[in-house]
C-alpha cells in the first residue's frame, strides 16, 4: 500500500465469509480507480465475558480496525451480515465508539455506501442497510447507493439493491457470490472511489 494515495476504508464483519468476499470484491473495484487504494479492516467479535478475549491481532485475514483508519479515510464502505433486519452487534459496538469523530466532524462530506450478506433471498437485505445508513448520515456523510445505470439491478435475482450491493449466502452461507453480485459490488468500490477523489480533492482545495 502506498502510503500518500488516499484510501476508501472498507470496514466489514464476517462471521463465515460471505460479507469478506463482498469486501474483497467492493477492494477491486476501488483499486480499479486510478489514484486511490483499498483499506480492508474488520472488527471483533462482541465477547460475552466483562472482559474482551479476542486477540489484538486477527489469525488470518483483515486486521481490526481503529479510529485512524476512519479518521483518515476519503471514503468508507461498511459491511455487516444481517442479523434480524439490522447490522451485525460487533459493527455496531465499534461504531457506537467513533463520538469523538462525530464530535470533531471528523467525516462531514466524505462518501459513505453499504453492503450486507442474507441466508435468504427476502431475509432483510434492505432494511439492514436501510440502518446501517443513519450511523452515516449522523456523521454527515455523503451516502452512495447503486444507481440504476447499473443495470444488472434489473436482472439479478440474487443479491443487489439500490441501497448498496447484496448477497444471498444460503442457509449454510456457503453459496459463493453469483456474476450478478460480483458486478454489482464491483460497481460499488468503483462508485465510491471516484466520489472520494473528487470531494477529497474539493476538501483540499478549501
Amino acid at each position: 500500500m502506498t502510503s500518500d494515495l488516499p484510501y476508501v476504508l472498507i470496514l466489514f464483519y464476517s462471521r463465515h465469509g460471505a460479507t469478506r468476499a463482498m469486501a474483497e470484491r467492493l477492494a477491486a473495484g476501488v483499486e480499479s480507480w486510478p489514484g486511490i487504494e483499498a483499506r480492508l479492516r474488520t472488527v471483533p467479535a462482541v465477547s460475552t465475558t466483562s472482559e474482551a478475549v479476542a486477540p489484538e491481532i486477527p489469525a488470518e485475514g483483515a486486521i481490526y480496525a481503529s479510529l485512524d483508519d476512519l479518521r483518515h479515510c476519503a471514503g468508507l464502505a461498511l459491511g455487516s451480515p444481517t442479523r434480524f433486519g439490522n447490522m451485525a452487534a460487533p459493527l455496531k459496538y465499534f461504531l457506537d465508539g467513533t463520538s469523538e469523530l462525530w464530535m470533531n466532524g471528523s467525516l462531514v462530506d466524505r462518501p459513505a455506501t453499504a453492503f450486507t450478506s442474507t441466508s435468504s433471498l427476502h431475509g432483510g437485505q434492505e432494511s439492514t442497510l436501510l440502518t446501517m445508513l443513519m450511523p452515516l448520515l449522523h456523521h454527515g456523510m455523503v451516502y452512495a447507493g447503486l444507481p440504476y445505470s447499473e443495470t444488472t439491478l434489473f436482472t439479478t435475482q440474487s443479491g443487489g439493491t439500490p441501497y448498496g450491493a447484496s448477497h444471498v449466502a444460503g442457509v449454510r452461507s456457503d453459496r459463493p457470490l453469483d456474476d450478478d453480485e460480483r458486478r454489482l459490488a464491483y460497481a460499488q468500490g468503483r462508485r465510491v472511489a471516484r466520489l472520494a477523489l473528487v470531494l477529497n480533492s474539493l476538501h483540499e482545495a478549501r
